[in-house]
């Protein structure tokens, strides 16, 4: 999955003080889902990766409830970011890990045809190895976190 998240987000998860990312709608991944983070503007660029170890789907409320101290927001954050929304998933997310080197949009581009989700979009291996050729040590940690889905 290749995860869109503003770049303070980022750097919260990839230092584990964020440990569950909310979305406005039903995310549908399994336990141990590997994620890549794409930080937006102004640093746009794969800065990183982690494991998704559950999902949450209910109301706004109810994620709040259980997530709220995990979240990386505040409440008036929350209300906001969830105005209108009648379903919420809370991702808890485990195992961060930084990329020394992130791989940037123009890096990306450069690799093939890409554009960077709104919010997320799950990823086929011809993506995951056009991430790994625009990024050698990215290219590692998937080879690493998906063996074969990303040949050397």
């Amino acid at each position: 999955m290749l995860l869109s998240v503003h770049p303070r987000f980022a750097n919260a998860i990839l230092a584990g003080s964020k440990t569950v990312e909310v979305r406005r709608q039903r995310v549908a991944a399994p336990p141990g889902t590997p994620v890549l983070l794409y930080a937006t503007a102004p640093t746009m660029a794969v800065v990183g990766m982690a494991r998704i170890a559950a999902v949450h789907v209910a109301t706004p409320s109810e994620v709040w409830s259980a997530h709220r101290g995990q979240t990386g927001i505040t409440r008036r954050e929350y209300d906001a970011y969830m105005s209108g929304a009648t379903q919420a998933s809370g991702l808890t997310m485990e195992n961060p890990v930084s990329f020394e080197e992130p791989v940037t949009l123009n890096a990306l581009r450069s690799a093939g045809s890409f554009h960077p989700p709104q919010s997320y979009r799950y990823m086929k291996g011809d993506e995951l190895r056009q991430v790994a050729v625009a990024g050698p040590v990215v290219g590692t940690a998937l080879r690493e976190a998906l063996g074969d889905l990303v040949p050397a």
